[in-house]
């Protein structure tokens, strides 16, 4: 039984560093947050902007969709697909 105890503890340890390895490499991607953290990432998103307002409402509308908003206040968008992909009816890039 002393062998079977002492392989159990290091493969325990294992699964466990897996798991959180892999949690925190999805942490900030698509659907990573709920529609209640919308306001606060967008807030930041749209600190930089001197037309926040725009920025506020179209970024929660693309917050709200795809549950994600890229970390910065520009570009990283390749953090969120869903929001990046986003495109007005001309074909630009509809979420800031």
């Amino acid at each position: 039984m002393g062998k079977l105890e002492a392989t159990s503890l290091p493969f325990f340890i294992f699964l466990v560093a897996t798991f959180t390895i892999l949690n925190l490499s999805y942490a900030g991607g698509e659907g990573s947050l709920t529609q209640a953290q919308c306001p606060n990432a967008c807030d930041f998103r749209c600190s930089k902007t001197h037309h926040r307002g725009n920025c506020l409402d179209t970024c929660m509308s693309c917050c709200r969709a795809c549950l994600c908003v890229p970390s910065g206040v520009v570009g990283h968008k390749d953090e969120c697909p869903c929001y990046r992909d986003r495109k007005t009816h001309g074909g630009k890039p509809k979420c800031p």
